[in-house]
């Protein structure tokens, strides 16, 4: 079905714009991919979540998560299924823990400036199928990622709704470790792709 779905789509792409790259294409191979995974998993995910009570709470992760992981990237799941489970071990859990537990304050600010050190030297984090490429776009999403990850952090610390607090900081953790080159070297990934496109056009 995804193969489907992929190639009608870049069909359709390549029809109405001919004069596109083998790099755009590639881009766009990779946000469709994505768009198609995200979609898939969450018709799973989501309506598990609101048999378990948690809805609410995994909408929200959800809604932080990809606003940071839109600019910081980071690793992907080689396989659907691989994908479908780590993304449900987590996107299950963190909404229980965050309406159970509270975290003091001063963890939060300790863990907050680990993440925003970490988005500073490691975001964005890309794959192989979706280098990236340009350095002019490599600066401008560390910039956002960066700013989006010290405003979460700004309001997960001030938000007195512990449960929205936890969930804006767990956002921020998982992508954190998410942009990391040891999270892609345990699961055996290549990292900072992007330079073997600047090597062989450089060539």
């Amino acid at each position: 079905m995804k193969q489907y779905y992929l190639k009608k789509t870049l069909g359709i792409l390549k029809k109405e714009y001919p004069n596109l790259t083998d790099i755009e294409l590639d881009e766009y191979r990779y946000g469709l991919e994505s768009f198609y995974l995200t979609v898939t998993k969450s018709l799973i995910i989501i309506p598990i979540a609101f048999i378990l009570g948690i809805g609410k709470e995994l909408l929200i992760l959800f809604i932080f998560f990809n606003l940071l992981r839109k600019y910081a990237c980071g690793l992907h799941a080689t396989k659907s299924w691989i994908c479908l489970c780590s993304s449900s071990m987590i996107f299950l859990t963190l909404p229980f823990l965050a309406k159970n537990i509270v975290i003091p304050i001063q963890i939060k600010i300790i863990l907050g400036i680990i993440a925003i050190i970490l988005f500073l030297v490691y975001a964005p984090a890309d794959t192989k199928k979706a280098p990236i490429i340009y350095k002019e776009k490599r600066e401008k999403q560390k910039i956002i990622s960066t700013i989006l990850c010290t405003v979460f952090i700004i309001s997960s610390i001030l938000i007195s709704n512990s449960t929205i607090s936890n969930l804006i900081l767990f956002s921020v953790c998982v992508e954190s470790i998410m942009i990391l080159p040891l999270t892609y070297r345990l699961f055996h990934l290549p990292y900072n792709n992007y330079k073997n496109y600047v090597m062989r056009y450089n060539l």
